[in-house]
């Protein structure tokens, strides 16, 4: 990376925040300190009505509690605004267009639960399954299609190794077409996926490395050819090692227990959270509060 250091946190307001979020926004300030740089906290609220504004305010003042700051936001302005994806629609459907102009997304009938009916196997644990390519013009084409109403799925080079080095787990490498296929770009109900919006944001706020957790890199790699597509550099990435609960299991918003605002309320300190969840080496899992 070259140039001023801009680290981002990018929460999704659907529940409260978790132990798990918060070291992984931890660990994005911390390295945005250690490179004198900028953290950016970035709202992403596109997934529908399990968005809401409350959740949105929960989400920076548990942040705020637990001692992180930012520079530019929602809360605080910035030069890169809007800070939330749902102010940002022009921009994405600007790319959407791009991307079509390119031939390089597509329309596709199918619903997810169409997909998984044409595997036998569907990947465990992607954001969505590999797809069966039943949609797939046979060359790139041009659509004219709406774009709302319909699914719209990138066409990924089938066969072709994308990589990346991880900050934290080194080199990545996936095959385009096996380890992951066409991917959503546009949802039908108007709105742009997770990967589009990720990577059109990440890019136009100048974000040079992408602090996530581990469950993530298989975007990346979609993300990567989204970047290529539009004709943005993409940020420098560290993934880090998921957080479990005492049974092993990933925690999710779900898990109210381990949530920072339950733990509050139980009166627990963030310098009683910070040193707990600096000690939680990869693998290990932590204790119910």
């Amino acid at each position: 990376m070259t140039g001023i250091y801009r680290g981002r946190i990018a929460p999704s307001p659907t529940g409260h925040l978790h132990l798990g979020h918060a070291r992984t926004f931890s660990i994005a300030q911390q390295r945005a300190e250690a490179a004198n740089g900028a953290l950016i906290l970035r709202m992403d609220d596109l997934d529908g009505p399990r968005c809401t504004a409350e959740f949105s305010a929960a989400a920076i003042e548990d942040l705020r509690w637990l001692g992180l700051r930012w520079h530019e936001g929602p809360d605080v302005g910035g030069p890169h605004g809007p800070y939330t994806q749902s102010e940002r629609m022009p921009l994405y459907i600007e790319a959407f267009e791009r991307l079509r102009a390119s031939g390089l997304i597509y329309p596709c009938k199918c619903s997810r639960q169409d997909v998984l009916r044409a595997l036998s196997a569907p990947h465990e644990g992607e954001e969505e399954p590999l797809y069966p390519g039943t949609c797939r013009p046979a060359t790139s084409i041009v659509s004219t299609e709406d774009r709302d109403g319909i699914n719209w799925r990138f066409r990924v080079p089938d066969g072709e190794t994308i990589t990346f080095h991880d900050g934290n787990f080194g080199e990545q490498r996936a095959i385009a077409g096996r380890d992951f296929g066409d991917f959503l770009a546009w949802r039908k109900d108007g709105f742009p996926s997770y990967q589009l919006a990720c990577a059109v944001d990440d890019a136009l706020m100048q974000i040079t490395e992408v602090v996530r957790g581990a469950d993530l890199i298989t975007s990346t790699f979609r993300q990567l050819l989204i970047f290529r597509a539009l004709g943005h550099t993409p940020p420098a990435c560290f993934h880090c090692e998921l957080m479990t609960d005492e049974t092993g299991t990933r925690l999710a918003k779900r898990n109210d227990a381990l949530s920072l605002r339950t733990l509050r309320t139980q009166g627990r300190t963030p310098e009683d959270l910070l040193r707990e969840m600096r000690g939680a080496q990869p693998g290990n899992k932590l204790p119910r509060a």
